[in-house]
C-alpha cells in the first residue's frame, strides 16, 4: 500500500472504505469496504435494565479526549477474550494525527485516576465511524457506548458506522446494512454539520439515558 496520510485516510472514510493491518506487528495496511455495513441506529440503541443502572450510578467518570492516545493503545492491546488486534503502529500514528487535528475523537470510562474502557472513533459531517473498543471494568465499554450515541444525538449526527457486527454490538441494537444501501445512507451525511461538543459536559444520568434512547435531534 502507498503512503498513507491522515487527509487521504479522510477521503477514503467519505468513500466508504477503511484501513487495517493482518495483526499489530504486520506494518502493512490494507483497505476494507464490507459488502454488509454494520451500523448501530441512532435511535435503535438497546440498553438493558442492569447497564441502565450502571449508569444512573455514575459507576463511572465519564471524559471525552481526556487521553486519546491511552484509549488507543488500550484497544490495540492483547487480552484473554481478543489474543490478536488488528491495530499497528501504522494505524496508532494515523489516528492520533486525525485527533489531533480534531476529527477523531475518544470517549473514556475512568475509576480515578486509572482508564478502565472506552472506544475511539472518525467524525466527518454527521457521520461517526467508530473504530475499536475496550473495557477492563464491567460494562466500561458499554457505559462509553450510551454515552457516545447521546453525544451524537445531542450533536445532530444521523449515522453511527460499527463496520462489522459483532454478538456485542448486535446486543445493543446494531444491524447490517448491504454495501449499497449503506452509501445511499452515509454519502449525504458527509456535508451535514455534526456537533460533537453539543452536549456540553452535563454528566446528569438521566439526561444520558434519555438522550442516548431518543434517536437523532432535528
Amino acid at each position: 500500500m502507498s503512503t498513507i496520510t491522515p487527509h487521504i485516510l479522510l477521503r477514503a472514510y467519505s468513500a466508504g472504505i477503511f484501513p487495517m493491518a493482518e495483526s499489530a506487528e504486520d506494518n502493512a495496511l490494507y483497505w476494507v469496504e464490507p459488502e454488509e455495513r454494520g451500523v448501530i441506529p441512532l435511535d435503535g440503541l438497546r440498553i438493558s435494565q442492569s447497564l441502565r443502572k450502571r449508569v444512573r450510578r455514575q459507576s463511572f467518570d465519564v471524559r471525552i479526549d481526556s487521553d486519546f492516545d491511552s484509549v488507543i493503545r488500550a484497544c490495540a492491546e492483547r487480552t484473554r477474550d481478543r489474543p490478536s488486534t488488528w491495530i499497528n503502529n501504522r494505524i496508532l500514528s494515523l489516528y492520533s494525527q486525525l485527533h489531533r487535528m480534531g476529527c477523531c475523537h475518544s470517549v473514556e470510562c475512568w475509576n480515578g485516576d486509572t482508564l478502565v474502557g472506552g472506544l475511539y472513533g472518525v467524525r466527518i459531517g454527521a457521520v461517526f465511524f467508530g473504530e475499536s473498543m475496550f473495557s477492563r471494568a464491567t460494562d466500561a465499554s458499554k457505559v462509553a457506548l450510551v454515552h457516545l450515541v447521546a453525544r451524537l444525538n445531542a450533536g445532530g449526527f444521523k449515522l453511527l458506522d460499527a463496520q462489522f457486527v459483532n454478538p456485542h454490538l448486535e446486543r445493543m441494537g446494531a444491524v447490517s446494512l448491504p454495501k449499497t444501501e449503506y452509501h445511499k445512507v452515509m454519502e449525504p451525511l458527509l456535508g451535514i454539520d455534526g456537533d460533537f461538543f453539543a452536549f456540553g459536559s452535563d454528566r446528569d444520568p438521566e439526561a444520558v439515558l434519555k438522550l442516548a434512547l431518543a434517536g437523532p435531534l432535528g
